[in-house]
């Protein structure tokens, strides 16, 4: 990482259930954070059609009925090549990073995807293990995407939701000298800021946590929820320091772009004392071996 970046989490809604009309509001947000002079932008875990609340994804057991909301999921749900992602990287001009319900054949993946301005995709990754009541929903990713590409924010990579606290995923991620990491997710928890705190410390790198925010009221009708709070999921984004202090955020219970300037020369000066996979670091003793396909 050679030059300062400015970086962007766009904390927002989905068009709940509807990937077309999702993808038009990413792209306009898209747009609005180069306007702010971003260079990448994080949006939320899955949120190409929507994050599958426990509040209903509970009802995918349930006969029938759950295999017709899981097969609209699916319908909605983003094949690749995407092209109205790619449209989205180039009409913004910028790094773009974006989490989708991917399906393949009869499997839908939680899937993050880094665009390069001209709308290649450069970064491609499937979370490894669905959390607890996401495997009624997804199938397990595989080892290709546990890499990292240069952008103009630095090396980039990232891990999504509760994989970030599988110890060895993210130590891949150091290996590939992760300068900017990636960390979008569905939880709105105080630990979840703990969480990404730390792993700031532990990688020395610049944490992006871009989190899902859901209201019940935008839910369509006919989709039935378990009674709770309007909020599904309150947010929570934030921009980390190697240090883990906050650069910007977190973001609570509404829609938002929060933005950071990221400066190279924070990054090296955390690195002095301990660098992970570095000077801190005994291959002789400890080593990892990453399967890119399993």
């Amino acid at each position: 990482m050679q030059d300062v970046a400015r970086v962007a989490c766009i904390q927002a809604e989905p068009v709940i259930f509807e990937r077309e009309a999702t993808i038009e509001k990413l792209a306009a947000l898209a747009r609005e954070a180069a306007g702010g002079g971003a260079q990448l932008a994080l949006f939320p875990e899955t949120f190409v059609p929507v994050y599958p609340s426990n509040r209903w994804a509970r009802h995918l057991a349930h006969g029938s009925e759950g295999a017709k909301l899981w097969a609209r999921l699916a319908q909605q749900s983003v094949e690749l090549p995407s092209e109205g992602l790619e449209r989205a990287a180039r009409a913004a001009g910028i790094w773009l990073a974006v989490g989708v319900n991917e399906l393949e054949r009869g499997t839908i993946y939680n899937t993050l995807l880094l665009y390069a301005p001209d709308g290649t995709l450069a970064l491609h990754h499937r979370k490894l293990v669905p959390t607890n009541h996401e495997r009624l929903v997804w199938g397990q990713g595989d080892g290709r995407g546990l890499e990292t590409v240069g952008t103009a924010a630095g090396r980039v990579g990232g891990l999504i939701c509760w994989e970030n606290l599988m110890p060895l995923a993210r130590f891949a991620l150091y290996e590939q000298g992760v300068e900017t990491y990636l960390a979008p997710t569905a939880d709105d928890g105080d630990g979840w800021q703990e969480s990404i705190r730390h792993i700031a410390r532990e990688s020395r790198a610049f944490v992006l946590s871009c989190c899902v925010l859901q209201r019940a009221s935008s839910y369509p009708a006919d989709v039935p929820l378990a009674d709770g709070d309007e909020l599904l999921g309150r947010g929570g984004s934030a921009i980390v320091a190697p240090d883990g202090s906050y650069l910007a955020g977190p973001l609570w219970d509404e829609e938002g772009i929060l933005y950071a300037d990221l400066d190279p020369a924070t990054l090296y000066a955390a690195r002095q004392r301990f660098d992970p996979a570095g000077h801190y670091h005994r291959p002789d003793v400890l080593s990892l071996t990453v399967t890119p396909n399993s």
